[in-house]
């Protein structure tokens, strides 16, 4: 659980730095798509990878959440 908590911290701060940051954002448009659906995802990886605003978005994702809910999973919905 820590192993897997600590993962998600790495990729929020890997998106967190200006230019690597939009690299990093690029290449996790499918995780993002997988978890979140296709028009969430792209949203979602669209402004990590916007310099600025992709910052400011994941600084106060890790103290808040996130902003774009994921999709509900067959498991989870009643």
């Amino acid at each position: 659980m820590l192993h897997a908590g600590g993962w998600q911290v790495a990729k929020r701060l890997a998106k967190m730095v200006p230019l690597g940051g939009t690299a990093v954002a690029i290449a996790l448009v499918g995780s993002d798509i997988k978890k979140k659906g296709v028009l969430k995802g792209v949203a979602n990886s669209g402004l990590d990878a916007i310099p600025i605003l992709g910052l400011v978005k994941n600084g106060v994702e890790l103290f808040t959440g996130d902003f774009i809910s994921d999709k509900e999973s067959a498991g989870r919905k009643r």
